[in-house]
């Protein structure tokens, strides 16, 4: 039985996760900004703002007084984002960086120290597969994601010698709530990305599913959907396709054709 905190845990891909380690016997924290009408059983809740250390540093206490330890952090907590980077204010950068970068660093910072004294802990950072594939109009989304594999990559040769592993999780587009925590800057190309998330052929819980099993084998790379492998396959070993693809989404995007972008 493991002890679990899971932040963005009320709704999403973060909902989904609670609910299968709690069917399995795990204790979970659920935090999120909002609590969910419904936990599940043997879940509990507690507000949690990723941006705010206070906050942070509340969950650490809940979690020494009620579980004893942590074994699992999962950093889930993010908003969406899409736009041209013309469109972009420095405020919406500041938003999503703020979220869905320095939110999982402040996850990292709280609990490695609690990490570090057990000898033991499982730091498991939700990124995109916008972290490894960086399709056009999408610059500040793919930068924090980018921003989160690379965090992920250091912390887990850094925290190794104390036995803590560290896991990073890379999907594609599924179907979720996500598209709701868009700011409204470039308004043609969230329509765009919410399209695409909604038409997605995988749900949140099919996303966990093979979440949970790369994460019992230890797995540090996640990318929990075909469709993320084999375009970071292309990259990797067919960079010429892979820029080819990129470039013609770019020039749709620029002659308007926005149902053929996917």
């Amino acid at each position: 039985m493991s002890r679990v905190l899971i932040t963005g845990g009320a709704s999403g891909l973060g909902a989904a996760l609670a609910a299968r380690f709690a069917a399995r016997g795990d204790r979970v924290l659920v935090t999120d900004l909002k609590e969910p009408e419904s936990l599940p059983a043997g879940a509990v809740f507690q507000r949690l703002d990723t941006t705010a250390e206070e906050d942070w540093s509340l969950a650490l206490d809940r979690v020494r007084d009620d579980l004893g330890g942590l074994d699992v952090l999962v950093n889930n907590a993010g908003i969406a984002a899409g736009g041209r980077i013309d469109r972009l204010s420095a405020d919406h950068w500041q938003r999503v960086l703020s979220v869905n970068v320095l939110g999982v660093v402040n996850g990292c910072r709280t609990f490695t120290p609690l990490f570090k004294q057990q000898g033991s802990g499982h730091l498991v950072n939700v990124a995109s597969a916008a972290g490894l594939l960086h399709p056009p109009a999408m610059s500040s989304y793919n930068a924090s994601k980018a921003a989160v594999v690379a965090l992920s990559e250091t912390l887990r040769h850094e925290l190794r010698p104390w036995g803590v592993n560290v896991s990073v999780v890379c999907p594609t587009f599924f179907r979720t709530n996500l598209a709701a925590s868009m700011s409204g800057d470039d308004p043609m190309m969230e329509q765009v990305a919410a399209r695409l998330i909604n038409k997605a052929p995988l749900g949140a819980d099919e996303i966990a599913a093979n979440v949970i099993k790369s994460l019992d084998s230890r797995t540090f790379l996640i990318t929990p959907d075909r469709a993320g492998r084999v375009a970071a396959w292309t990259k990797r070993f067919a960079r010429a396709l892979y820029d080819r693809k990129m470039f013609a989404l770019g020039a749709k995007i620029r002659r308007g054709e926005l149902d053929e972008v996917k």
